[in-house]
């Protein structure tokens, strides 16, 4: 197995996709901008966003429950909430998992 390489910057990934789009870099921050804020009003105002060929956004209710503090193995009582999950496409893990075990 290869070393692990770092993860894109945000600038770096605004340079790449201005230079393929044939945008500047501040009409892609722009354009990203728009998209998380889409993302997030449309998930608190729907539960959901389907990103298509990535992924979606969803909330999600987690019911109460009873944990372990590990460091005194003392029980814990974990009240419900609601959280936010991402969970990518099929065509998201075929594109980046290997195929088969």
């Amino acid at each position: 197995m290869s070393a692990v390489e770092k993860p894109l910057t945000k600038t770096e990934i605004m340079a790449e996709l201005a230079e393929s789009n044939g945008m500047t870099k501040e009409q892609v921050a722009a354009f990203l901008n728009s998209l998380c804020e889409m993302a997030y009003r449309e998930a608190k105002r729907s539960s959901k966003f389907l990103l298509p060929g990535l992924g979606q956004l969803k909330v999600v209710h987690r019911a109460a429950r009873v944990g372990r503090n590990p460091a005194t193995g003392e029980s814990v009582n974990i009240p419900e909430k609601l959280a936010a999950k991402f969970s990518l496409s099929k065509t998201c893990k075929d594109a980046i998992l290997p195929a088969g075990k």
